[in-house]
C-alpha cells in the first residue's frame, strides 16, 4: 500500500486493555505507527504532524499532508499523556467534527467523544484520505456506520 502522507501516530497507554482496543488490526498497517506510553520514547521529526484532541481547530482537506497523532487511552489517562509526552507539545491541535456520535459502548460518564478508531475513521475522512480496511476488525462497525451516515456522506 502507498499514500502520500506521513504515518498515523498512536502513542497508547501500556494500561489500555488490548483485547478491548478498537484498534486492534491496524498493527501491522504501513500507515500506522504505534508507541507504547511512558516507557517508548517517540524520537522523530514530528514537523507536520497534528494531535487529535477535542480543543482544537477542526481538521480539515487543509491538514491532508499533515500526519495524525492520536493518544489512545481512558478519557483521564489521556489528559495525563498529553501533558507528559514533550514531543508533541506545541503542536497544532485538530478536532474532529462534532456531530460523530460513538457506537462504542461506555462505562466512562463522557458527555461527548468515539473511540479511538471511530475517531482515526472520521480524521482520514476529513482529511480525504482512503478509508479501507480501517474498520475491519472493528465491533461495532456497522452500528457506527449506520448512525453516522449523513455526517459521513457531508465529508465524502
Amino acid at each position: 500500500m502507498t499514500f502520500n502522507y506521513p504515518a498515523t501516530i498512536i502513542i497508547r497507554h501500556e494500561r489500555e486493555n488490548k483485547k478491548k482496543c478498537s484498534l486492534t488490526g491496524l498493527e501491522g498497517r504501513l500507515d500506522f505507527e504505534f508507541y507504547s506510553y511512558p516507557r517508548c520514547k517517540l524520537a522523530k521529526d514530528l514537523t507536520g504532524y497534528v494531535v487529535l484532541a477535542v480543543d482544537g481547530e477542526p481538521l480539515s482537506e487543509k491538514d491532508a499532508q499533515a500526519g495524525i497523532i492520536l493518544i489512545d487511552g481512558t478519557w483521564k489517562l489521556a489528559e495525563k499523556m498529553v501533558a507528559n509526552i514533550p514531543i508533541i507539545q506545541g503542536l497544532p491541535k485538530r478536532s474532529i467534527p462534532k456531530e460523530f456520535v460513538t457506537a462504542y459502548p461506555r462505562r466512562q460518564e463522557v458527555a461527548a467523544g468515539l473511540a479511538s478508531i471511530e475517531a482515526i475513521y472520521v480524521a482520514y475522512l476529513a482529511c480525504k484520505r482512503p478509508t479501507d480496511g480501517l474498520l475491519d476488525h472493528y465491533y461495532w462497525k456497522e452500528d457506527f456506520l449506520l448512525i453516522n451516515q449523513v455526517s459521513i456522506q457531508s465529508l465524502k
